[in-house]
């Protein structure tokens, strides 16, 4: 056996064995290739006595078409061996138990309900205002008429950080700063957490959530109050809704009311409303014998609470998912 044969025969052996598409293609390179073996064993012929050529040409010629044959056969054997493992691999087992389900996330009832808010009131025209958690004295309370030692304190009992900023009781704070920088006519609403030292139970809490709207225009009065809340109302709760005023008392309107709405075949209190006091349009240098407004706020849990019938206010804050799945 000469060099050719020990070759072609080691070239035999390899293709037999090899295990993958992959591996075959590299031993068709090293033998086939432009610079495989084959390829130089047909280089030596120039070395060779004349009368050997042409029969080691026809040799090698031979060996490229078995080779050649053998390569071909070989892949179609490694082509389906391939797909049957890939098939193994890819069959579903029905007998096996089902695997956890993955959760899918949604957003927690405040976050969706200050979304309805927000789309509700743009609609009807209203810009939407920051304002900051941590609250100076003189917008939570001295902007919005709140003489010293008024009985009204004692409703928001709250959190202060030094003698004169404190997290906020309430979203209304928000009237001076955008009174101090606008003149009127403007239209805007802010939502927000607030805060005050309360005694926690069902319907009260030391952390909850308020929005607030008011705005000032020429002519404002409560016939525009009680029209937008009717609207407001049912864009929210949907249908015709009717709206009840009451008169209460709330430092920064005069006069005040506390309005209620018609739902399920009962009246419930959603907040407090009325005319922004002239002392706070004063203040900010808008004419109150020219301009007017009015002003109204309810807790975005209380919203909530009503729509859905829930009944106790820590549950927004417990983030207990049995409550929170329900929505």
């Amino acid at each position: 056996m000469d060099a050719l044969d020990s070759l072609i025969q080691q070239a035999q052996e390899e293709i037999r064995a090899a295990g993958s598409s992959s591996t075959l293609t590299q031993i068709e390179v090293k033998y086939l290739g432009s610079k495989g073996s084959l390829q130089a064993a047909l280089r030596q012929i120039g070395t060779l006595p004349k009368e050997e050529r042409a029969a080691y040409g026809a040799r090698v010629n031979s060996a490229k078409q078995t080779l050649t044959a053998l390569l071909a056969q070989r892949g179609e054997e490694l082509a389906r061996i391939e797909i049957e493992e890939r098939l193994r691999a890819e069959v579903i087992d029905v007998t096996m138990p089902a695997g956890r389900p993955s959760i899918a996330g949604r957003r927690h009832p405040l976050t969706a309900t200050m979304a309805r808010l927000k789309q509700t009131l743009i609609g009807m025209g209203f810009e939407f205002v920051e304002g900051p958690e941590l609250e100076d004295y003189a917008y939570n309370f001295d902007a919005l008429n709140y003489p010293e030692d008024h009985p009204a304190f004692d409703e928001q009992m709250t959190f202060y950080v030094d003698d004169t900023r404190l997290l906020r009781t309430q979203t209304t704070s928000l009237q001076g700063r955008v009174m101090e920088r606008r003149k009127p006519p403007f239209r805007i609403a802010t939502t927000g957490r607030c805060f005050r030292y309360e005694a926690v139970d069902a319907t009260h809490h030391h952390t909850f959530h308020q929005v607030d709207v008011f705005m000032v225009d020429e002519g404002i009065s409560m016939a525009n109050l009680k029209g937008t809340l009717r609207q407001f109302a049912s864009e929210m709760f949907g249908g015709e809704v009717q709206v009840r005023f009451r008169p209460d008392f709330f430092p920064f309107v005069e006069p005040g009311v506390d309005y209620s709405i018609f739902w399920q075949g009962r009246w419930l209190e959603l907040g407090g409303a009325g005319l922004i006091h002239p002392n706070i349009l004063e203040r900010y240098g808008i004419d109150s014998e020219r301009y007017s407004g009015f002003a109204f706020g309810l807790g975005v849990e209380r919203i909530h609470m009503v729509r859905y019938g829930v009944e106790d206010l820590r549950l927004y804050l417990e983030n207990d998912l049995r409550f929170l799945r329900q929505f």
